[in-house]
């Protein structure tokens, strides 16, 4: 099933989802947030499915939000935030997600990998989170689980400097099981997530939920959440967004919360 630029498809117990929106990098718009919360959502309550597996089209993962949707936000011109129940699904889920990370991976393309369990790399990926860059802040629990996983210093670096990170430094820190070739990376992937699926389902989603404190992450989510939308309010973000569309650099000089 596609919609929305995304596609959905259930192979006996996996239902892998891919971004399927490469003449845009595959940035993710409201509709497409609302498609994949729903197949989330959906693959939740349904016990044929036991693993989640996330795909791309093209040369990237994604390139992160939609900023012509944050950009209305900003401006005034819309409220409607649909990032925020992706991220909750995300959250929330008991299921093994695993991913296939084709290339770049901007903003939410980072730090939704916090949420998954296998994570299959392309040797030529690169992560980024420029969250200050655009005077917003950290999401998807990131602000506590990145610094969990990589240390506080690095983890600043790459949410307040914008610094890239490498395929290599991902999996030198942790943050993906294996590099491949481009081309290797969705097989691996698609043959991990079969591979859990025939484990037993129980134990599975049991050895997960001990892996996860899920109140903190509600409860950091919920804090960032707040923040983000404090954010997008401010003239910063409004300047940030208008300079990214102008392709120059924002204006640092703009107060932050009028």
């Amino acid at each position: 099933m596609t919609t929305d630029h995304i596609e959905v498809e259930q192979d006996g117990g996996v239902l892998e989802i891919t971004f399927a929106r490469p003449e845009k990098k595959n940035a993710l718009s409201n509709a497409m947030y609302r498609a994949v919360t729903a197949a989330l959502d959906a693959a939740e309550k349904d016990p044929d499915i036991r693993v989640v597996l996330f795909a791309a089209r093209g040369d990237d993962f994604t390139a992160g939000n939609d900023l012509a949707d944050f950009a209305d936000i900003a401006a005034g011109k819309s409220a409607d935030l649909a990032a925020s129940a992706f991220i909750e699904a995300l959250g929330r889920a008991s299921k093994p997600i695993v991913a296939a990370v084709s290339g770049l991976a901007v903003g939410i393309g980072t730090t939704m990998l916090l949420h998954c369990d296998l994570v299959f790399m392309a040797d030529g990926a690169r992560l980024l989170t420029p969250f200050a860059n655009l005077a917003l802040v950290p999401e998807a629990a990131s602000s506590l689980l990145l610094p969990d996983r990589i240390g506080h210093v690095r983890a600043f670096a790459m949410f307040a400097l914008g610094e890239p990170m490498s395929a290599a430094e991902a999996f030198s820190c942790g943050l993906a099981n294996k590099l491949l070739p481009r081309e290797e990376v969705l097989p691996a992937a698609r043959q991990a997530a079969r591979t859990l699926a025939a484990r037993p389902p129980g134990s599975i989603t049991a050895t997960k939920t001990l892996m996860r404190d899920k109140e903190r992450i509600a409860s950091r989510m919920a804090e960032e959440g707040a923040a983000f939308a404090e954010r997008l309010q401010t003239s910063e973000a409004r300047e940030a967004f208008q300079a990214f569309f102008e392709r120059r650099k924002p204006d640092s000089t703009q107060g932050g919360r009028s």
